[in-house]
């Protein structure tokens, strides 16, 4: 049995919660994600399936310590020969908040010389951000210190798990594939029923929403239908069988179309372009439609259904006043081309949304980008 947890972008926790809970996993939503206790079949499961977790790790230990004896001798105890062959190859991201150990380059040496102890020499590195620390070769090791408490977490996933593989051709300010599908979770949208994103930039909203629609979980969102590599996949005891047991089962569900229309489309002919090529990787071509229009043209099928898009922020000097007619006219098309429809937007400023004219209620508030955003609905009648 493992403790783990999925780790999620703040305000995401309770869509990841409600994805374990259709898994049959019940979770302990805790800020930054949802905790709990399962087998690694439960850890392959939300690796391959969870659409809006950004990683599944391990917690490998907890304890105290405020000086570098204290850490060491815990460092001692911790099983690492579970995550690290001998010889292998590790990296460490530590982060320390109001502790007495401070130094994070100091704790990253101590644990690295604990790893060597139990595991023969390893190749280990630090690394500063979450971009760039899911190296295939490597096995993550996260260790947060705040107020002298240690957790380390072993990392199952490798890259994060918003890279899903098919989004190589990228519009401007790309949403994470992860964002994406938790605007569809918080929603509320029906497969059954049509979407739109009428600012699809890269395509992702559409692509996630055909995932969705014909239950292809994000681990599979390859058109060959191929697991990328995990990291559990190095563990010394990985149960290969059992993964491979996972993987068919997910392949199975896969309905064979989606069971209504997915629609996208942008003004610029080449964000359409890298739509399409990326709905090719995904192996969803045949499932979204996507056209070079405006917003004030788009057509939609009979509903009702869900128009979903991130629309730009505003937040640089001078983008406010054009971006006021652009929210206006948005409230227009969908009020006089898709009455009883709702409307879902992205949003980052509220006066923007006012200029809308529409009763919008809060879904749930996070980041993108590193801007505060929160997903707002309302029904056009």
């Amino acid at each position: 049995m493992f403790d783990l947890f999925a780790i999620t972008a703040p305000g995401l926790e309770p869509l990841t919660a409600a994805e374990l809970r259709a898994l049959g996993i019940e979770g302990v939503v805790e800020p930054g994600g949802v905790a709990w206790t399962g087998p690694a079949a439960q850890m392959h499961e939300a690796n391959l399936r969870l659409r809006t977790a950004s990683r599944v790790v391990v917690r490998a230990a907890r304890f105290r310590a405020r000086t570098f004896f204290e850490l060491e001798r815990h460092a001692r105890k911790v099983p690492w020969e579970r995550w690290v062959g001998r010889g292998g190859r590790v990296r460490l991201r530590v982060t320390s908040r109001k502790s007495k150990l401070y130094h994070e380059g100091a704790i990253a040496q101590r644990l690295l010389d604990a790893i060597g102890r139990a595991v023969g020499q390893v190749e280990g590195a630090t690394v500063a951000d979450d971009e760039n620390d899911g190296a295939a070769d490597a096995q993550l090791f996260i260790v947060r210190f705040v107020r002298d408490e240690c957790v380390i977490s072993a990392d199952s996933s490798g890259a994060l798990l918003h890279l899903r593989g098919y989004r190589q051709a990228l519009a401007k300010a790309p949403l994470r594939e992860t964002l994406a599908a938790a605007m569809l979770l918080g929603g509320k949208w029906d497969p059954r029923t049509p979407l739109i994103d009428p600012m699809c930039g890269s395509g992702t909203i559409a692509i996630e929403a055909a995932l969705l629609a014909r239950n292809i979980a994000p681990g599979l969102a390859m058109a060959d239908r191929e697991p990328r590599r995990y990291a559990f996949a190095d563990w010394p005891d990985f149960d290969a069988p059992g993964w491979a047991a996972a993987v068919e089962r997910a392949r199975a569900e896969i309905l064979a179309s989606a069971p209504a229309p997915i629609l996208g489309s942008d003004r610029d002919a080449g964000a359409i372009q890298a739509s399409t090529a990326n709905a090719e990787r995904a192996g969803v071509s045949a499932d979204v439609a996507f056209s070079v229009r405006p917003l004030s043209a788009i057509e939609p099928p009979d509903g009702p259904g869900l128009i979903l898009c991130n629309p730009p922020y505003g937040v640089r000097v001078g983008e406010r006043d054009p971006l006021r007619n652009l929210y206006a006219a948005m409230g227009r098309t969908v009020q006089e081309r898709a009455p009883g429809w709702t409307l879902g937007l992205l949003s980052a400023d509220k006066q923007l949304e006012g200029h809308v004219g529409l009763p919008f209620r809060e879904a749930f508030r996070t980041s993108n980008g590193g801007i505060p955003v929160h997903l707002v609905l309302a029904r056009a009648d």
